[in-house]
């Protein structure tokens, strides 16, 4: 069933089931009822990223106290995407969109990446997860990716699951169409690698070139920043084997 965009969307932590209410926190207690002017018996959708797409009456008790009360499962549970999404970090705004546009289309784990190039010394790992929801929450997306803790490109390299196919978007690659490289790939686990704002290492290139699982691909004959090349390997991969 496709979401319903009429309605107003919340993710919250708690259990959700028929006939259990689900307290709110602070945040949704302002945003529901002083943003959007919310009152008692008012009904949302809800969602926690297991228990599948509820609507939910608004249940007030107190100025600080409100509950969601379901009524009826409007989606069931969706499996969460197979897709490993590998990124080096970004400055702040331009991290928030990449995060976003992922979770959009169709990621199941957020791993940062530091690589040679990465310019970003400290990662805010809840700013990432509170991205994630405020795209799941406007998108309709019910599977909210898992936020992994950042790794060095050896590290992730080195643990990495040779079934898994990972892709990386190599912007020294000899040429510019990256669909028969992908074409020629069949569907399964997949991952995808997006280097820093300076691109990879000529070190890291090599390095993964030799790697018999990874495929590198480039991104056409334009240079992309990192934010724009994640959206365009995202589209490209989930159009060709992914699961559009």
């Amino acid at each position: 069933m496709r979401a319903n965009y009429k309605m107003q969307r919340l993710y919250i932590s708690a259990d959700l089931a028929a006939g259990k209410r689900a307290e709110t926190g602070p945040e949704a207690i302002n945003y529901l009822a002083n943003v959007l002017r919310m009152k008692d018996g008012d009904e949302i959708l809800a969602f926690n990223g297991r228990d599948g797409e509820w609507r939910a009456a608004l249940r007030f008790e107190s100025k600080k106290k409100l509950f969601l009360e379901p009524l009826e499962l409007t989606r069931e549970q969706p499996v969460v995407p197979d897709l490993i999404y590998c990124f080096a970090p970004l400055k702040q705004g331009r991290l928030d969109y990449l995060v976003q546009k992922a979770v959009e289309m169709g990621a199941g784990i957020l791993q940062p990446v530091i690589t040679q190039h990465t310019q970003v010394a400290r990662i805010g790992i809840e700013r990432i997860e509170a991205n994630a929801i405020e795209a799941a929450e406007q998108c309709g997306v019910l599977a909210i990716p898992q936020t992994r803790e950042p790794v060095k490109l050896e590290k992730l390299l080195e643990g990495w699951d040779h079934d898994r196919r990972l892709i990386f978007c190599d912007e020294g690659h000899e040429t510019h169409n990256p669909l028969p490289m992908l074409q020629s790939l069949s569907r399964g686990p997949l991952g995808v690698l997006i280097g820093p704002e300076g691109g990879f290492s000529e070190q890291e290139r090599q390095t993964l070139h030799k790697l018999p699982f990874v495929t590198a691909i480039p991104l056409g004959q334009r240079i992309l920043r990192a934010d724009t090349a994640a959206v365009a390997a995202l589209a490209l991969i989930q159009a060709t084997i992914g699961d559009w």
